[in-house]
């Protein structure tokens, strides 16, 4: 039988925050109270419930895949919520975050790929990527063979068929300087007759 579903709950407030440990522990909880996030988190959590000031410390529990709701002082949102707040209210959200889907993670060569955070990852280096580029990888990714350059465009930025390709040429120059071990031999991103695909 499972286990309660552990929360990361940190604040600033102990008097505010040992209160909203109790609520969530007699709902079923199993809670993880801290005042700050200065060190690394280890264990894995269902949620994770964090003031707003803990933006920075919330990357590394998102990219390990836990889902992060801000406590704010000011508008709610999808990924927040706005101070007072109804105990209610907080359970519902913590039960929509439950039902969004798990960020994929892609095998592109060596690397790890996360579409969500635009980034790669392979024995300890980190690539980050920019919005393009993750979108490139991630329609190459989708399709079977080689995509023409008019198709990449078009999926990409929506542009028509009779568009010059050299944005997209420039893309894929800044792409392969950051993925490749050789640029100018590429094994990851190739070049075929009319377009572009991934290794297998």
């Amino acid at each position: 039988m499972p286990g309660p579903q552990r929360i990361l709950l940190a604040d600033a407030d102990d008097v505010f925050r040992a209160e909203l440990a109790g609520q969530l522990t007699r709902e079923g909880y199993a809670v993880t109270s801290l005042a700050s996030l200065d060190g690394d988190i280890a264990e894995p959590f269902a949620f994770a419930i964090l003031d707003e000031e803990m933006q920075v410390a919330a990357k590394a529990l998102k990219m390990a895949g836990t889902p992060v709701l801000f406590l704010t002082r000011g508008e709610g949102g999808a990924d927040r919520i706005a101070r007072p707040f109804r105990f209610s209210v907080l359970l519902a959200r913590l039960g929509a975050l439950a039902l969004r889907p798990a960020e994929t993670t892609l095998r592109i060569g060596p690397y790890i790929f996360h579409p969500a955070a635009k980034l790669l990852e392979t024995e300890g280096r980190k690539v980050r990527l920019t919005e393009k580029e993750a979108h490139i990888l991630k329609f190459l990714h989708a399709s079977a063979g080689a995509v023409s350059r008019e198709t990449l465009l078009h999926g990409v930025w929506g542009y028509g068929p009779a568009v010059a390709t050299h944005t997209l040429e420039t893309h894929i120059y800044r792409l392969r300087k950051k993925i490749e071990t050789n640029p100018a031999k590429a094994e990851i991103l190739l070049t075929e007759e009319g377009g572009y695909r991934l290794s297998a």
